[in-house]
Formats: C-alpha cells, sequence, structure tokens
C-alpha cells in the first residue's frame, strides 16, 4: 500500500490478517475441542494462576456468568480445577490442572505455527517493521 492510502483501508488490511490468523488458529483449537473463549480463558489462568470466576471475567472483559459457563466447560473437560479461596470461604479459585497447563503449552505452539505460516512470506526486513509497527500502534 501507498503511504498515502487512507487509514479505513489500512484498518480494513489489519482487520483482514487479524481474522485469517484468528480462523487459522480457531482450526487447529477445534483439534483439542476447545473453544475461542475458553483458549483465551486458559490463557489468563495460564499467566495468572488461580484467580476468582470474577476476576476471569474481569480479564477477559465478559459477564461473570459467562466467565462460570466458561469454567464449568473447562472443568468438564479437565483442564481446570476449583478449589476454596483461603481469603474467602465463601469463594472458589479456578486454577489449570496439569492437563490444563500442557493445552496452555500446545495452544502458544500452534499459534506460533500459524503466525509462522502467515507470516513467512515477509521478507526478515519487513517482518522486522511489522513488529516495530505493531509495538508501537499497541502501546498505551
Amino acid at each position: 500500500m501507498a503511504p498515502d492510502v487512507p487509514a479505513d483501508s489500512l484498518g480494513e488490511a489489519f482487520g483482514a490478517v487479524a481474522r485469517r490468523l484468528r480462523a487459522a488458529s480457531m482450526a487447529a483449537f477445534a483439534a483439542h475441542d476447545v473453544t475461542p473463549s475458553q483458549v483465551r480463558a486458559i490463557r489468563v489462568l495460564d499467566a495468572h494462576g488461580g484467580v476468582r470466576a470474577k476476576e476471569l471475567a474481569e480479564h477477559l472483559r465478559i459477564a461473570p456468568r459467562s466467565a462460570t459457563e466458561v469454567v464449568d466447560a473447562l472443568e468438564g473437560k479437565g483442564l481446570v480445577s476449583r478449589s476454596p479461596d483461603p481469603t474467602d470461604r465463601r469463594a472458589s479459585l479456578v486454577a489449570l490442572t496439569d492437563r490444563g497447563r500442557e493445552l496452555s503449552a500446545e495452544v502458544r505452539r500452534l499459534r506460533g505455527v500459524e503466525s509462522e505460516k502467515l507470516f513467512r512470506q515477509l521478507s526478515n526486513t519487513d517482518r522486522a517493521d511489522l513488529a516495530r509497527i505493531l509495538g508501537k500502534l499497541s502501546e498505551d
């Protein structure tokens, strides 16, 4: 694209690339019988350890009831477990099981594979430029 391309066209192109990467990732996750929302929850739990469902909902930016549904599904698959919260006996903590941690590692690996498939058509210079640009755009 030329430097004078309108921002909305850049946004559309960026969205198209994101959708393509998301679709490839979703296909890979489906092979492990996990949905995108479950993968997001697994990633949060891997990063934060045991959290209350309410905290998980905040990290995922979803309603607490929706987080409970995600946790129920993950627990049914043996990927998470609930345990009493030592600071509040009315609450419970959700954490990954060993199987959940293994799946989290596999999800990271699959994301890397899918990213590599998409970005291998770029030269090393283009990759470095894209990484720099995306880093700049993601700064707060």
